[in-house]
């Protein structure tokens, strides 16, 4: 059986410790120390769908564009997670990347646009590739096309485009 022809698992939204630390890094935003996770990392202030409130969550900047000020981040859970839901729903948020912040527009990438993007991502963070589409997809992937490709399938790509500077 050949890659292309397993089934990709998605995998369930992290809950307990894993979902404990993967919103620690809010608090560092929130304590105005986010600078110490570089341009690596972002929270992304977004708006709930019902409750109509601001929402918080840092997530891994997979391809940023300095000439459109674009940032690319993935939805390694799918569709399922609440942030991504929410921007489908309310496009626009504020976005905090070191010491900026600026309002953005969200918007998904067709599949060639999140396979391109993956692609350059493997090739610079071969490890990172690797171990995030494993646990992501359940499959190892070894940032080829092809796995790029893949992995597109199954892991929507956001864009955030900024717009205007927020002090």
């Amino acid at each position: 059986m050949s890659l292309a022809d397993m089934p990709l698992i998605e995998k369930p939204a992290p809950t307990g410790l894993l979902r404990l630390c993967l919103r620690l890094p809010i608090w560092l935003y929130r304590l105005r120390c986010g600078w110490v996770l570089n341009s690596r990392f972002l929270l992304l202030t977004h708006i709930g769908r019902r409750s109509r409130l601001p929402r918080q969550t840092v997530l891994e900047v997979v391809h940023h564009d300095r000439t459109t000020e674009t940032y690319v981040i993935a939805s390694g859970w799918g569709e399922k997670p609440d942030w991504f839901r929410n921007l489908q729903k309310t496009p626009t948020a504020v976005v905090t990347v070191g010491r900026k912040r600026f309002a953005a527009t969200a918007r998904c990438l067709s599949g060639d646009e999140a396979a391109r993007v993956l692609l350059v991502y493997a090739q610079r963070h071969r490890r990172a590739f690797r171990a995030l589409a494993k646990l992501m997809v359940g499959q190892p992937l070894h940032g080829t096309e092809r796995d790029c490709r893949l992995l597109a399938q199954s892991v929507p790509l956001i864009a955030l485009r900024a717009g205007r500077a927020i002090v």
